[in-house]
């Protein structure tokens, strides 16, 4: 078992760009759907016209998580998505299928840790991340790794969790809702007076549970905003259950 607690969080999806926007949702949850991306002031104008969508929902989570020393680089990054952006790797492949030239910007930009590469570059933070995929259970993956990196020092880590609609040609793979969001968590040590979860796992008679009404990683979010006691994730033959306190 692991635990740590929230001390702070952010979050952007269609429709849900404000905090009591965030609380409002966790009452009663929806799929976030429409169009429109964060302003993302935070990054100079020449530098946000290379993050598409996803990007700058990740980015903007992470500036708005970002605690008042701004991009501190002694604090770790831990960015986890199941597919990244996916787009961009599916542009290069019909690329490469009909025979064009395939662009270096689109594929720099294409691999799993760009969007991460992306914000420590606007950002100036020279200091530890990484970019991360497990599958249903990315956003748990990441929260162990957080806690690692809190065991081996860290004062805190932020973890940014983030997806987007696959494309249609792998829409039949797809066992989960699948919508634009993105958020971040300030993870510490137990703290008094903060949100506290713990993370267990045991192995699951079940190889997968059904899905529900929201990709797992945002249900993740609902559980930390709402209050709930409890949540369980059953995936890849693994059950993931959390708690809280505080």
């Amino acid at each position: 078992m692991i635990e740590f607690s929230v001390v702070d969080w952010a979050a952007w999806a269609p429709g849900l760009t404000e905090r009591s926007q965030w609380l409002r949702w966790a009452d009663v949850p929806f799929l976030p759907v429409g169009e429109g991306a964060p302003a993302l002031t935070e990054v100079p104008a020449m530098q946000r016209r290379r993050i598409e969508r996803l990007g700058r929902m990740a980015i903007q989570a992470a500036c708005w998580c970002e605690d008042a020393q701004g991009a501190d680089s002694q604090v770790p990054l831990v960015f986890a998505s199941r597919h990244g952006d996916v787009t961009r790797s599916m542009d290069l492949l019909a690329s490469l299928a009909t025979g064009e030239p395939l662009s270096p910007t689109t594929f720099g930009l294409s691999v799993h840790n760009a969007i991460a590469a992306l914000y420590s570059i606007a950002r100036g933070h020279r200091g530890n991340y990484l970019a991360l995929a497990a599958g249903q259970a990315t956003a748990e993956a990441a929260c162990l790794e957080a806690v690692g990196l809190l065991a081996d020092g860290a004062r805190e880590v932020r973890v940014v969790v983030y997806e987007s609609p696959l494309p249609g040609i792998y829409a039949p793979f797809a066992d989960e809702p699948d919508v634009f969001f993105a958020w971040c968590w300030r993870l510490t040590q137990p703290r008094e007076g903060c949100p506290t979860l713990s993370l267990r796992w045991e192995p699951a008679s079940a190889t997968e549970g059904m899905p529900g009404h929201l990709p797992h990683a945002l249900d993740l979010h609902r559980f930390l905003l709402s209050g709930m006691p409890a949540l369980e994730h059953v995936t890849q033959g693994q059950r993931w259950s959390w708690g809280r306190r505080g």
